[in-house]
């Protein structure tokens, strides 16, 4: 599906299903130099059970046109106006680490556009390594092997691809080599430069879930158990032995938290 946001063109998958603005919408939202495809369980499943979904590539990832967004409060804003251009005006949000910090600040900055949100691999802050944040700026491949090396759990790194001849760790570098020079580095500076998830996470009054990586070295589990801690009436979900990729790592059981015996 293409929507035209901020005069750029952008796309968004809708999980296999023509998008129905009438029925309710799910959005989700990718990480730091990735776009829509990590999203293709949940998107589908969503898309196949009563709702309507947007998994849009930010503006300057994947498909979609436009200038990769400076802040997460302006990815924030962002969100709210992708959702009034597909004709909707309330959304569930689902974010996996950059877009979780993105779920958050919409719901905080605009309550009445957001029903609920979900959060993967999210933390109180989301500090990133200079030597990363440097790598990436320089357009250096390091940055891409950091992100891969660090954001995967142990499995990852011997295999273990719950889809039969994938590559956890060789798809994900896939995807981060296509973005254009300097969007991951973009994106990584907005992460490590937010400092309000808490006070955020202190204004909500909708359900939230975290989906936390009990071994996630880049976004810790101390951190996004703070996190929880700060919203009231949070569910917390800790996947055992997973890292900081757990749409890759841990498919099913991601969608199991996100449907949580109430879809």
């Amino acid at each position: 599906m293409r929507l035209t946001v901020d005069d750029a063109d952008i796309f968004a998958a809708t999980g296999g299903k023509p998008f129905d603005p009438a029925l309710p919408l799910v959005v989700f939202l990718h990480g730091a130099g990735f776009d829509h495809s990590i999203w293709a369980l949940p998107a589908r499943w969503f898309a196949h059970h009563g709702h309507a979904v947007l998994a849009p590539d930010l503006p300057g990832h994947g498909r979609s046109g436009g200038k990769a967004l400076g802040s997460i409060a302006d990815m924030a804003d962002w969100t709210v106006r992708l959702i009034k251009a597909a004709g909707a005006t309330r959304a569930r949000l689902v974010g996996h680490s950059m877009g979780s910090l993105i779920a958050l600040e919409t719901a905080s900055r605009h309550p009445d556009a957001v029903s609920e949100i979900s959060l993967l691999a999210a933390g109180a802050s989301m500090k990133v390594s200079p030597d990363l944040l440097a790598a990436a700026e320089a357009n250096q491949h390091d940055a891409i092997d950091m992100v891969s090396i660090w954001g995967h759990g142990f499995r990852a790194s011997l295999g273990g691809s719950r889809a039969p001849g994938l590559w956890m760790l060789g798809g994900g570098e896939r995807v981060l080599e296509a973005a254009p020079p300097g969007v991951l580095h973009s994106d990584l500076a907005a992460c490590n430069a937010y400092t309000g998830a808490l006070e955020a996470a202190a204004s909500l009054a909708i359900p939230a879930t975290l989906i936390l990586g009990e071994r996630d070295m880049m976004t810790p589990l101390r951190s996004g158990t703070e996190l929880a801690g700060a919203i009231k009436g949070a569910r917390r979900v800790v996947l055992p032995g997973a890292g900081h990729m757990l749409t890759a790592e841990r498919p099913d059981e991601v969608l199991a938290a996100l449907i949580g015996g109430r879809v």
